[in-house]
């Protein structure tokens, strides 16, 4: 939100922008210090981003570079977990929600605490930080149990001569500049396993191992790459070449894990471009179709069918098995074209046409391809993350059975309080103290479960 003269006022994130806004309509309800930014208002723009989490940590970053005057809860930093370097002879490396010091090398916002905890056990295995407190490290006689299993270089008892290189690599890692450190872990590995030192090889390699790892979840803000599409010179190719008139088309494709948490999705795009309002997941509602590709796509295309946008052409993501089903739910009444990854993906796909023939001859090169290749990935990108985040619930969701104490009354007063697992996991102590009826010492047991590692 921005004033008359171009000055940045307030940052915020919201699933509905115009639900958000609408809070700001009735002035007399808002609070004083709203009610003064809302009267100083004349602009609002907007960023789209994939995720909530990258809302999240994009609205973290604009506030703390650009210092929004009504930004009064975040300028300082306490909403999100935070990760630091300290500042000292052999630095900590530290996780907090605190105030910005000067005493700090900070890095972050980070999504979740386990999304920190991944990041910190990653350098805690390639680099061998420390993690303990000063006064814990002054009174240790010996090295600990981190030092035993390789995690920590146990500068509070043994001579340290790499430390220094150890926290500028971890510098570089927390900055994103991975690719050029597993390189040359690579090239380690390869001199100690020539010498038959297979030892030192194997500690390389699980080095590599898990700093590829939380490279892949994105220590680094990634985007997906979206070819820069005419969409509406490519959506009117693909109606000449499949003789057809389309306003809206539904691309499916569904997920799993060996058999659980079976999921579906469809991604649907016009000649504007994706249509984000017609987007649909699926959770399998017939567990007897778990597991079996084909049965949950006949389940997924009928309910999208019944209850979703009109379609006016189906892709499916798959062979003629997938093509077939999809083409008995549409019966006759919706086209369907199959996406066939072939043998090598990227390199052999064909389609299967409405017809039911297959189709190789379309160039790889061209436009239609390039547009028919870029939906079926966004399909795949919507379903696996829709997975992830269901298999992640499931998971979560567990953690609080395990909690001593935690029952189904006092689990349904946290999620109520906190809206999601994820939620409470990043909640302080004093949060979880204010849940109506839970107790301090169950709020303690809540909060040693999620956060006893920083104690």
């Amino acid at each position: 939100m921005y004033d008359g003269d171009g000055n940045l006022l307030y940052v915020g994130k919201a699933k509905n922008i115009l639900h958000r806004l609408r809070q700001y309509i009735d002035v007399s309800k808002l609070e004083t210090h709203k009610q003064i930014m809302r009267s100083l208002v004349r602009k609002v723009e907007w960023e789209i981003t994939r995720t909530e989490t990258d809302a999240l940590i994009l609205e973290q970053k604009l506030i703390k570079t650009l210092k929004p005057k009504y930004n009064i809860m975040m300028t300082d930093g306490k909403m999100y977990p935070m990760l630091a370097l300290t500042k000292h002879e052999y630095p900590r490396l530290l996780k907090f929600r605190g105030k910005i010091s000067q005493r700090k090398d900070v890095y972050g916002p980070y999504p979740s605490v386990y999304a920190l905890n991944d990041t910190i056990k990653t350098l805690q295995r390639v680099c061998q930080l420390r993690t303990c407190t000063d006064t814990f490290m002054k009174n240790r006689a010996r090295p600990c149990l981190l030092y035993q299993i390789g995690r920590c270089s146990a500068p509070c008892c043994l001579p340290q001569h790499d430390y220094d290189k150890n926290v500028q690599l971890a510098r570089r890692i927390l900055t994103g500049d991975s690719e050029p450190i597993i390189a040359d872990l690579t090239k380690q590995m390869k001199i100690f396993s020539d010498k038959m030192d297979y030892e030192n090889a194997a500690i390389v390699r699980d080095k590599i191992t898990a700093l590829t790892t939380t490279t892949n979840r994105g220590i680094r803000q990634n985007t997906l790459y979206t070819p820069n599409l005419q969409w509406d010179s490519n959506v009117k190719e693909l109606e000449n070449w499949l003789g057809l008139k389309l306003d809206c088309v539904g691309v499916f494709d569904n997920s799993h894990l060996f058999g659980k948490n079976s999921v579906g999705a469809m991604i649907a795009f016009g000649h504007d471009g994706f249509i984000k309002s017609s987007y649909r997941h699926f959770k399998l509602r017939d567990s007897a179709r778990a597991g079996n590709d084909i049965a949950m796509m006949e389940e997924f295309v009928g309910r999208a069918i019944q209850d979703g946008p009109k379609l006016d052409l189906i892709i499916v993501d798959g062979g003629p098995a997938q093509w077939d089903i999809a083409n008995k739910v549409a019966n006759g009444k919706i086209p369907v074209l199959g996406v066939t990854k072939g043998v090598v993906r990227n390199g052999d796909e064909h389609f299967i046409m409405p017809d039911g023939s297959e189709n190789h001859e379309l160039a790889k090169d061209s436009k239609l391809f390039l547009m028919l290749r870029t939906v079926r990935d966004e399909a795949h990108r919507f379903v696996i993350t829709y997975h992830r985040s269901v298999r992640a619930k499931q998971l979560t969701a567990s953690c609080l059975d395990e909690i001593e104490g935690i029952g189904p009354t006092r689990k349904k007063q946290l999620l109520q309080h906190f809206g999601s697992v994820h939620a409470i996991m990043d909640a302080d102590l004093k949060s979880l103290s204010r849940v109506s009826g839970l107790g301090k010492s169950a709020a303690e047991k809540i909060y040693a479960y999620f956060h006893s590692d920083m104690l």
